[in-house]
């Protein structure tokens, strides 16, 4: 039986149909796209003409968000005029189309724009001019689109749009980029002959709407009495590790935890591409790495960050992923300094986890491992199509002689039968690390714990999932927490409206 489903999406001021088609895993992504007469196209070709004499596209420019929504709406305006010169009787849905073509085409990249803007895509592949372009959609995965580049030379042209828009550049001699566009979708190309297809560009697409634990919880990811214990831990700065395996869901956790944070605390975070995205209330300050200029200058590397916010006063940092045995110790060093440090490391397991940690190339010495009070690790079921918390626990140290080793402790574990995380075995620092940051004893730390289940619990009913309703909640229970609960507790509450 022929698989099935139709949705809208918008680009550039007009909307178009999107459709899954096809049986089993040979499943297609179709876009209806606008069909225009040669005439039609010839004139556009002139008044494309007009409008590079007319307007001014920097790369400058077009590295600024606020910039390029400001140009574009100067740009539609000025196409409305002309082609309403050339075409004065023509209706006012066919103007629409053509200067939305007009803005793709000049302002972006082409038909792509499409791809672009479509959020249930994770990732864009171009392999070369010879077959479609690839999309990676949320729900079925790898899909081949019907939008085929036009040539090689249209995709080195991308390439060199997306190049100038960072101030790099893409030739022959140096035919590698990894770049950013101006919406945050992440980007590399690699050109041909080293791809030796042809030229390829890949789109990594920075989510619009990003994942809140309200989401984890009802997609179960992880329970809501698990978060309960994260709340507790990022709302008294307790060190926190993120690992998993590529696209298990380590920097989503890790972004999700966030609005925990108090809004009073200093947030530094360090990035190679900008990933995180916090509630506006919470006192962020978000740094990226650079890399270097065709002349080899200008590169601003990881540990270059990290090493400079520790001298503009944080209260937390955030570190997109430890590779190399610099951050490893400037980390835990601002760990065992007073900071509370939060980063993602590439490994499948907790005991993975520590082997990566003090093995080359990062080469940690395991006493330092004891500064790591919660450990995280996310998997993905590729089979299933789910992304799930299997491991959460804590970090031991132990002796031999002279030698001193760490090792995991399991707190909880996934249970891939049942779905569901389940206590594993019982905690032998975590709970008096949390009594000593909060003064509470065991019988109070549950209380709190109970509370802050209660609350979430209220926010998954209340679908109060968006990133803005999840940080006013947050924003609201440092002010008065005693309020919120009251909010959460009392049965006669009214529904959020989507």
């Amino acid at each position: 039986m022929e698989n099935e489903e139709k949705y809208n999406i918008k680009c550039e001021g007009i909307t178009t149909s999107v459709q899954i088609k096809g049986k089993g895993k040979s499943l297609k992504y179709q876009v209806k796209l606008p069909e225009f007469k040669p005439a039609t196209m010839a004139l556009l070709e002139n008044i494309k003409s007009k409008l590079i004499l007319e307007m001014d596209i920097s790369g400058v420019e077009m590295f600024d968000q606020k910039v390029v929504e400001r140009l574009k709406k100067q740009f539609k305006h000025r196409s409305e005029d002309l082609i309403k010169e050339e075409l004065p009787k023509l209706s006012a849905e066919v103007k629409k189309q053509l200067t939305s073509k007009l803005i793709r085409d000049m302002l972006g990249l082409g038909n792509f724009e499409f791809l672009l803007s479509d959020e249930q895509l994770e990732e864009i592949v171009v392999n070369s001019s010879n077959e479609p372009a690839r999309v990676y959609h949320k729900r079925y995965g790898w899909l081949v689109s019907n939008i085929k580049p036009e040539n090689e030379a249209q995709i080195q042209n991308y390439a060199n749009i997306i190049a100038r828009r960072v101030g790099r550049q893409i030739t022959t001699l140096t035919p590698l980029l990894d770049a950013h566009l101006v919406t945050g979708d992440r980007s590399n190309a690699v050109l041909f002959p080293i791809s030796t297809k042809g030229n390829t560009i890949t789109i990594r697409k920075f989510a619009r709407d990003p994942w809140t634990m309200v989401d984890f919880i009802r997609n179960n990811t992880l329970s809501s009495e698990i978060f309960a214990l994260l709340w507790l831990a990022f709302e008294y700065e307790l060190n926190v590790l993120f690992s998993g395996g590529t696209a298990a869901g380590k920097t989503s956790m890790l972004n999700v935890c966030m609005p925990f944070i108090p809004p009073n605390h200093r947030i530094i975070s360090i990035e190679d591409t900008r990933e995180l995205q916090l509630p506006k209330h919470l006192y962020w300050t978000p740094l990226t790495t650079r890399q270097p200029n065709i002349e080899g200058k200008g590169e601003v590397k990881m540990l270059d960050l990290l090493v400079n916010s520790l001298r503009m006063r944080p209260d937390r940092i955030i570190l997109g992923e430890v590779r190399r045995s610099q951050e490893s110790e400037v980390m835990f060093e601002a760990m065992h300094t007073g900071h509370s440090v939060y980063a993602t490391v590439h490994a499948d397991s907790m005991l993975e986890t520590i082997r990566r940690l003090v093995n080359p190339p990062i080469n940690t010495p395991p006493n330092l491992l004891n500064a790591v009070d919660l450990n995280i690790v996310m998997f993905r079921d590729r089979r299933r199509g789910i992304r799930r918390a299997m491991q959460i626990g804590e970090f031991l140290l132990s002796e031999e002689g002279d030698k001193v080793y760490a090792k995991p402790n399991l707190l909880y574990r996934w249970n891939p039968n049942k779905d569901k995380i389940v206590p594993h075995s019982a905690s032998q620092k975590l709970f008096e690390k949390l009594s000593e940051h909060t003064g509470m004893n065991m019988s109070e730390i549950n209380k709190e714990l109970k509370n802050k289940k209660v609350i979430l619990d209220w926010m998954v009913k209340q679908n109060l999932r968006d990133i803005k309703s999840v940080g006013d909640v947050m924003k609201n229970y440092y002010l008065d927490p005693e309020a919120v609960l009251k909010k959460a507790t009392t049965k006669k509450t009214v529904r959020k409206k989507k």
